[in-house]
């Protein structure tokens, strides 16, 4: 019974991860935001469901389950993929009500909150998890290192995107950091390019990581 007790306590932060992805979502609602700040939060949540995991053995419970250590990495990827997933589309409608009541007419602290911004978060995501997992299950130990990379990363494609589409006067900017309905539509590829890479990213970060855990000595 014990040790049923720690195993279904590792599953408790990631329930409060899940819970707070709705709170993530309403910082769209804060004006003049760097609204990409919102999406990293959840990295930050990340970061800390890993470390807790690991002080509550979930590696050496999760090595005791009849599948492979593989099958481990994977499952722990599609988790993620899947609350990064639900944070965009929770987000949705906070940045639709955003564009209607922001008092100061739109984003001045970067990018408005429309079908571009999103395509670029979930590359953000795409990019974090390429790095952030890999070298987590190099050793399954080193999830400090693990988000340190995948911090900087992230602060950078940050710094960059909102560069691009805020503070650098170019026809990439008009066409990025815009809220007009017509203009959205033409940033429908921007999205789908995101979404796909998103995916590609994730996809290649758990099979990497499935690799590499696969040599892991538990």
């Amino acid at each position: 019974m014990k040790h049923n007790g720690s195993y279904l306590r590792q599953y408790l932060p990631w329930l409060g991860l899940l819970l707070g992805v709705d709170a993530l979502a309403a910082l769209l609602l804060v004006p003049s935001y760097p609204y990409y700040v919102s999406f990293f939060y959840l990295t930050l949540g990340i970061f800390l469901t890993f470390k807790t995991n690991r002080a509550e053995n979930d590696i050496f419970y999760s090595a005791l389950l009849p599948v492979r250590k593989g099958d481990v990495v994977r499952a722990r990827v599609l988790t993620v993929a899947l609350l990064e997933l639900a944070n965009i589309l929770i987000a949705i409608p906070f940045a639709v009500l955003s564009a209607k009541i922001n008092p100061a007419g739109g984003n001045n602290a970067g990018i408005e909150p429309n079908v571009a911004f999103f395509g670029l978060s979930f590359l953000m995501y795409g990019g974090f998890n390429l790095i952030f997992f890999p070298v987590f299950y190099k050793t399954g130990r080193s999830e400090g290192k693990a988000f340190l990379w995948g911090g900087v990363f992230t602060f950078l494609y940050i710094i960059a995107a909102e560069s691009l589409a805020q503070y650098i006067p170019s026809p990439i900017s008009a066409y990025l950091d815009t809220l007009e309905k017509s203009a959205q539509l033409r940033q429908l590829p921007v999205l789908f390019a995101g979404i796909v890479l998103w995916a590609a990213f994730t996809l290649l970060s758990a099979k990497i990581s499935a690799e590499r855990f696969e040599k892991v000595d538990l």
